[in-house]
């Protein structure tokens, strides 16, 4: 086999996320759709299967709890690849590379995609003992790279990932979680902000959620926060409506990418203030480069790497995101300077269009396809 060719069979797997996952389905998957592939995407929703965007998806059934998934969702998801009889297969959950090693063993050829560094994530696993996480974390990252290393590939969501496995001795490439041009592009429509702030995401104690409340307790009148996505649990819930700020928050739920759109329209800026563990100090959190692809201004957590990203765009304010303080004086700033904000929100969108879009990762993509694709099978 030379090189791929229009028409081959890749299979995605995952039994964790959903079936429209940013990363999985709208990037990875359908690239290779427009590419030419025949791509097939496994999950474990029960919401049936389709067809869409030239991508076929496929639903094992929906698991009932986190051992039922681990366990019995986890050989369906792996009787059905067999059948797929795909010439490579994609595989997006730690929990899946039991999957990936028995698929391997069959002479297939299989690459696994990192969305997060493993062991960081264990330690900020709240259903985990903290006594315990270390141990936990350790061993997972000790599976992973012994695992990895019989596979054809990963691909990583980030630099820091990718030069982990690749320090393991593993054939890695990143393909960054950057936005997809145009899908965001907010350039088409007058100008409709309202004299509010917005954080798009997961919303947990750990991604700054208490703070950002708390400051809105501390802004200038009339100013309000959007929040839109999944609260992590009651006790987030509540702990946050307690906040004297809750009052100025506007609690949005889980949005679709238009709604997503609607709300960064009418945003002056993006809150991207995540906490300083592990896990996000060497992330590239998707939220903050869709605020720059929408054209506003971000206010981040001043980490080093995300420091010299935003410094060199000269797109937005970095704050100490455990200072509630700090984070209202940037809001402040912003709302009252909508020049400023203006012009860091189109330095942004320029770095996007011309560096962080999904466009130049999905060509490193179709070249670790091809590559892997072009050796014979093991």
């Amino acid at each position: 086999m030379s090189g791929s060719s229009p028409g081959m069979r890749v299979a995605h797997l995952t039994s964790v996320h959903r079936r429209y996952d940013t990363r999985i389905f709208f990037k990875e998957c359908r690239s290779l759709a427009a590419r030419g592939f025949s791509v097939s995407l496994v999950v474990a929703d029960g919401s049936g299967d389709e067809m869409r965007d030239g991508v076929t998806i496929v639903s094992v059934g929906a698991p009932k709890g986190r051992a039922r998934r681990m366990l019995h969702t986890t050989r369906q998801v792996a009787r059905r690849a067999l059948e797929m009889d795909a010439e490579l297969y994609h595989i997006h959950d730690p929990e899946l590379l039991p999957v990936a090693l028995w698929l391997k063993q069959r002479g297939r050829r299989v690459i696994f995609d990192a969305h997060e560094d493993l062991p960081e994530q264990v330690r900020g696993k709240s259903y985990i003992p903290r006594r315990l996480r270390p141990l936990v974390a350790g061993t997972a990252g000790l599976l992973v790279k012994n695992a990895c290393r019989r596979l054809d590939g990963v691909v990583a969501a980030t630099p820091y990932i990718r030069d982990q496995f690749v320090a393991m001795g593993v054939r890695c490439i990143d393909a960054d979680n950057f936005p997809m041009l145009g899908e965001l592009d907010l350039t088409d429509r007058p100008s409709a902000k309202r004299q509010q702030v917005c954080y798009i995401g997961s919303i947990a104690a750990v991604r700054g959620v208490r703070d950002a409340v708390r400051a809105m307790s501390l802004v200038q009148p009339g100013t309000r926060l959007a929040l839109a996505g999944q609260l992590a649990g009651s006790d987030v819930e509540t702990a946050v409506q307690r906040e004297a700020g809750w009052a100025r928050v506007d609690a949005l739920g889980f949005l679709d990418r238009r709604q997503i759109r609607e709300v960064l329209g009418h945003s002056i800026a993006g809150l991207v203030t995540l906490h300083p563990n592990g896990n996000f100090l060497n992330a590239l959190p998707v939220k903050m480069f869709e605020y720059m692809a929408a054209g506003i201004p971000v206010i981040a957590s001043d980490f080093p790497l995300w420091r010299r990203i935003v410094e060199e765009a000269e797109c937005g304010l970095l704050v100490d995101p455990l200072d509630p303080a700090a984070i209202a004086a940037a809001i402040d700033r912003l709302v009252g300077d909508p020049e400023m904000a203006r012009r860091m929100g189109e330095n942004g969108r320029r770095a996007v269009l011309e560096r962080y879009n999904w466009g130049v990762e999905e060509q490193k993509l179709f070249a670790f396809y091809d590559a892997i694709l072009s050796r014979e099978a093991a």
